[in-house]
C-alpha cells in the first residue's frame, strides 16, 4: 500500500501517454516521500460521469507509519497536486486515508 485512485471527468480523461506520464509521477511520489516498497504502490484511473465538483478526484489509501507524519504527508500532497496540474492540467481535490496495521486485512 499505498493506493492512489484519481476519479476523472469522462470528457476530459487524457491520453494514455499523459496518464503513463503521471503514474510515473504517482509511483515516484510514493517511494521517495511515503517511502513505500515498489510492489505495494498501486494506481488506479476510473473515469466518471461528474455530477458536481472539481474535475478530477484523488483518493490516497496508505498505511499508517510513524515517518508518514503531517509534515511529510503535506508534501505528498502538495507534490501531487502539481503533477496532477503539470501532467493533465486538471485541478484535483485530494484526500488521504490512513489506515492502520490492525485494520488492513489483505491478499496478495
Amino acid at each position: 500500500m499505498p493506493n492512489v485512485t484519481l476519479y476523472i471527468a469522462t470528457e476530459q480523461m487524457p491520453s494514455t501517454e499523459k496518464l503513463a506520464e503521471l503514474s510515473g509521477d504517482c509511483i515516484e511520489l510514493c517511494t521517495r516521500v511515503l517511502q513505500a516498497a515498489l510492489k505495494n504502490v498501486h494506481v488506479i484511473y476510473v473515469e466518471v460521469r461528474r455530477g458536481h465538483g472539481h474535475p478530477v478526484f484523488a483518493e490516497v489509501q496508505y498505511r499508517l507509519e510513524t515517518f508518514r507524519t503531517p509534515q511529510v504527508m503535506n508534501e505528498f500532497t502538495e507534490a501531487l497536486d502539481s503533477a496532477i496540474l503539470r501532467r493533465i492540467g486538471l485541478t484535483a481535490r485530494i484526500r488521504c486515508f490512513a489506515y492502520s496495521t490492525a485494520n488492513i486485512h489483505a491478499r496478495n
